[in-house]
This record gives structure tokens, C-alpha cells and sequence, in this order.
């Protein structure tokens, strides 16, 4: 029955978060309500045996964003192109995924959880249509998809409430680590219990996504060379930037309607205060994936010289927590074009100003589309190169990803309310 289904608001999430581990919204409090989380760890599995199987339906959670109904909310959500800012529909999700990984480890013995769970990544968030209204109510539905041992994979399907019906905005996936209590060691979650063969097909997705990480991971540019077909893309676009006149390797000039990779940046400055903390006394993360998206728009923005719609979120990966007080330094490259589509990447790194250590926290990856075409970026160094490379792949998987159908998710939440 849909009885078992959590259903909230979206802003009381943060909320019900900070009951589930005890902690309290007063800075000073919040200091001693995470060192009383220390005795929890006596509740922890020492193996993923002792702890009860769950089913998907048991982390179903649905959250409305009534921005229809109350106007007051919308202030927070408007952009000034009258339409909805994404960056703050990224901080919903990535509370609502950590919720969703709560309510499948929940142990209704304990009136707090032992564990501490953190986002390592996002696997993919694909739009599903380029306009989301600001009157308009938006719901988010989604439910824990595949498990580990310690790490949990959660998708979320949202949608907008318009002309008498609800249309898809956005499927997202996201990836989070269980730890213990002080959130520095990795802890069990409870298994997953698959019941009929639509989940079964669901959590198949989930291994193919980690089987795909792992994969990109290795052939990764910083590990291994480019291949073959790569190595020719790149040495072409040397070549047609070589100066037909004098013919040395030194002189390079740009061909038309193309512009330098160097002259295709942004950077911003984040200080990262109190405020923005998570439940653990960290930057919370989707104000990280809030900043890093607007820092991209705008790269965008002013390399297209025109508005540019987001196509999807790809591969963000959580390297390091930020700490409350960090200098987080942001920066933006375009690293790819093709057609009317933008690649961006946005590096974000804490310099300690004590140490002047600087130190990679998160790596964003997004892709744009605007409604005219660009001029192609080319890179200079070799370094850019890797990077226009980095670019073309995560473009190339975005692509194909948009092109496989999305709607079993919704179609398996649908069950759970019967």
C-alpha cells in the first residue's frame, strides 16, 4: 500500500535530515550534537548479514514544491528570464537523495542513525524539457535503485504540474557512501530485496552504471593516452592551426570562427560559511553543485553570446568534503563544442590561506545547447588537449544516454501507490 511511501514538502527535507542524525540548526549546538553522535557507533553491522533486507518501495519518498500554490517560495526559485533557477532544483535533489538512502537504512529501534551518509557522485541528470515553469508545482519522486556493501545508488524522476497535467522535467542518479557516525570510516547498509522483474531490470541498470564508472575510470586521460582515433582529432586540429606561410611549429594562428581554449574561461570565489553547512558540519553539497552550475551557465553564456539551456549533468564526482571556512576557489572552462552544444567543465578546489595548500574538492561536468551555432574552441598545449578530449567523451556519453528511453522508473513508481 502507498501508506509506506514518505510523502513532505521539499523544504521540511533538510529538516527531517537533521532529526535522523541528531543534528541541531544552532551553529554552537550543532558542534555538541555531533560529538554526542560518537556513542552511536555501538549500533553499527559489523557485516551486511545482520542487517534486514529492504525493499525499493521501503525508500520511496515523494516531495512537492508547491511554487503554485505558495507565491512566497517562488522568490527563492525565480531567475530573471521568469523561468525556475536550476541551481537551487540541484540542492533539492541532493537532499532528497540523502533522505531516500536514510529511509532504506532506517531502523525504526533507534531514534537516530548511526550512520552518516554522504553524495560521492552524480551518475547523470538528463533534462527532459528546456523550460520549468516558476508558478507551476514541481514533484520529485525517487527511490533507492541498487546497493552495495556500503554505497547506495538512488534515482530521482521529477516532474511539473502544467496545463492540467504533470510532464517530466529531469531523471537523475545519484551515488552515496554510508560511513560511521563520525563519517570517516565506511559502514554496512542494508541489502536490497528485489521483488518482480521491473526492479530486477532496475538494479541490473545500477551494476551496468558502476561496471561504466569503473571503466571511465581506467581509460581516464590522466591515466592512460588517448586512442588512436583521438591522437588523429587532436594532431588535425594542430595542423589546422598552423601558419601556411611560415610552416614552424611555433606560429599558430586560429582559423575562423574559432576561439583559444585560454580565452574560454570563468572563475569565481566562494567563502564558505557557516550557513551552507550539511547535517555533518561540511559544505553542503548541492550548494557546491549550485555554484559550480551557475559558474558554467555563465561561462557559457558569454561564450555563446546567448542564453544557453542545460542538456544534462554528468560525472560529478565528490573528491574531498569542503570544510566551513574554506576559500573554494571555481573555474570554468568550455573544453568542447559541437553543433549548437556547449561542453563545460568546472573545477572547484580549497586553498588553505594558512598552508596556501590547494587541494581539488569536485570536478563538473555539464553540457549546454543554445540556439545558434558556435564558434569551436581549440586547444593550444597539450594539457588543453587532453581536456578538449575529456570533453568530447563526456559530450559523446550524454548523447547516447539522451537517446535510451527513460520512462520505467516512473512506471514502477506509479506501482508502489496502488
Amino acid at each position: 500500500s502507498s501508506n509506506s511511501i514518505l510523502f513532505l514538502l521539499i523544504f521540511p527535507v533538510r529538516n527531517r535530515l537533521r532529526e535522523i542524525v541528531g543534528a541541531s540548526t544552532n551553529w554552537k549546538d550543532h558542534q555538541q550534537a555531533l560529538a554526542e553522535r560518537t556513542s552511536l557507533s555501538q549500533y553499527l553491522a559489523q557485516s551486511q548479514d545482520e542487517l534486514p533486507a529492504k525493499t525499493m518501495k521501503d525508500s520511496a519518498v515523494e516531495a512537492h514544491l508547491p511554487l503554485g500554490s505558495q507565491p512566497t517560495l517562488r522568490e527563492k526559485y525565480l531567475n530573471y528570464h521568469n523561468s525556475v533557477r536550476f541551481g537551487r532544483i540541484l540542492e533539492d535533489l541532493d537532499s532528497l537523495a540523502v533522505l531516500i538512502c536514510y529511509s532504506h537504512t532506517w531502523n525504526k529501534e533507534l531514534k537516530r542513525s548511526p550512520l552518516s551518509i554522504v553524495t560521492a557522485l552524480v551518475d547523470k541528470i538528463d533534462m527532459r524539457k528546456n523550460i520549468i515553469y516558476p508558478d507551476c508545482d514541481i514533484k520529485f519522486t525517487g527511490h533507492v535503485t541498487w546497493v552495495g556493501k556500503t554505497s547506495i545508488e538512488a534515482k530521482m524522476h521529477v516532474s511539473q504540474y502544467h496545463d492540467g497535467a504533470y510532464t517530466d522535467v529531469l531523471d537523475a542518479t545519484f551515488v552515496m557512501v554510508a560511513r560511521d557516525p563520525e563519517n570517516e570510516r565506511a559502514a554496512f547498509i542494508n541489502p536490497l530485496k528485489l521483488e518482480s522483474p521491473e526492479e530486477k531490470a532496475i538494479f541490473q541498470q545500477g551494476e551496468i552504471n558502476k561496471t561504466r564508472r569503473v571503466e571511465l575510470s581506467t581509460a581516464s586521460l590522466l591515466k592512460v593516452a588517448p586512442a588512436a582515433e583521438e591522437r588523429t582529432l587532436i594532431h588535425n586540429l594542430f595542423l589546422n592551426t598552423l601558419d601556411t606561410r611560415t610552416v614552424s611549429f611555433r606560429s599558430r594562428i586560429l582559423s575562423t570562427n574559432s576561439v583559444w581554449m585560454e580565452d574560454a574561461k570563468m572563475k569565481g570565489l566562494e567563502i564558505c560559511h557557516p550557513q551552507e553547512r550539511n547535517i555533518f558540519n561540511r559544505i553542503f553539497g548541492g550548494f557546491l553543485m549550485r555554484k559550480a552550475y551557475e559558474l558554467g551557465w555563465a561561462n557559457a553564456c558569454a561564450f555563446a553570446g546567448c542564453r544557453p539551456t542545460l542538456v544534462a549533468v554528468d560525472d560529478i564526482i565528490f573528491r574531498k568534503p569542503v570544510e566551513i571556512g574554506s576559500l573554494l576557489l571555481l573555474s570554468s572552462q568550455v573544453c568542447y563544442t559541437e553543433g549548437m552544444h556547449i561542453q563545460v567543465r568546472v573545477h572547484t578546489e580549497v586553498l588553505d590561506p594558512l598552508t596556501r595548500q590547494h587541494s581539488t574538492t569536485n570536478v563538473f561536468h555539464f553540457t549546454f545547447c543554445v540556439e545558434k551555432d558556435i564558434p569551436a574552441v581549440v586547444p593550444q598545449s597539450y594539457g588543453e588537449s587532453m581536456l578538449y578530449l575529456d570533453g568530447k567523451r563526456h559530450f559523446d556519453e550524454t548523447m547516447r544516454s539522451q537517446a535510451l528511453p527513460h520512462q520505467t522508473l516512473q512506471k514502477l513508481y506509479l506501482t508502489y501507490l496502488v
